[in-house]
């Protein structure tokens, strides 16, 4: 019996209609909200609301998050900056790209991004992009991060830099080449979120001489404390 090749899906069966992909805000009725756990980063919260006026109620805890920024370092070749860190809940050294939290209060995304440059990899930068954005787990998480991409880079003067502590003074350095880094993280070698999709994201925007990204100080309208 000779045997055939399974029939190609019939696009034209499917019907399309024109749509934005696009992520927006969805105001939801809530009916309390408090705080059942307070922790030395952040808090876990209880929430009761409901999708529609009637439609009963629900309840979900989840981690309230302030927020991160992480930076992805591109040199003049095109290389990228990546650093290795012991990550203690995964039990891994991860490489990663410098990041940190929104916790100092008044401070800009860009300027907390700068200063995590400056902190974890001695590094300042002339040009900041927006890279991506992305929520680490929005089931259970409000956290949400921004990349930035960082050109132009000059090293802080040594006796500006930051004291790196705790698991931060074991941070190794490391210049990778963009497709090498890619290559990394589709064979799974690359395992940490900010890192793998500031690669991906990276060498998407490449290919278009990175015009599409967005000034670094471009509003953050989906930070859920910035809206």
């Amino acid at each position: 019996m000779t045997k055939h090749a399974p029939r190609p899906h019939d696009a034209s069966a499917v019907e399309h209609t024109a749509t934005t992909v696009e992520d927006a805000v969805s105001p939801r009725r809530v009916l309390s909200s408090h705080t059942v756990y307070e922790g030395r980063i952040w808090d876990v919260r209880s929430d009761a609301f409901e999708l529609s006026e009637g439609s009963g109620t629900l309840h979900r805890d989840f981690i309230d998050h302030p927020g991160a920024v992480a930076v992805l370092p591109m040199d003049d070749d095109g290389r990228i900056l990546l650093l290795r860190q012991y990550r203690h809940p995964v039990g891994m050294d991860l490489w990663e790209i410098p990041a940190g939290l929104l916790d100092v209060d008044g401070e800009s995304n860009l300027a907390a991004a700068a200063r995590e440059l400056a902190e974890e990899a001695d590094l300042a930068a002339d040009e900041w992009h927006v890279l991506a954005e992305f929520f680490t787990s929005p089931g259970s998480s409000s956290e949400a991060i921004r990349i930035y991409l960082a050109r132009g880079l000059r090293e802080v003067p040594h006796h500006e830099r930051h004291t790196r502590t705790d698991e931060e003074s074991e941070i190794e350095f490391a210049w990778v080449d963009l497709d090498d880094a890619v290559r990394a993280v589709l064979e799974g070698r690359l395992h940490n979120p900010s890192a793998a999709v500031a690669v991906l994201a990276a060498h998407a925007a490449r290919a278009a001489g990175f015009s599409s990204l967005r000034p670094g100080d471009a509003p953050w309208p989906a930070h859920p404390t910035q809206r």
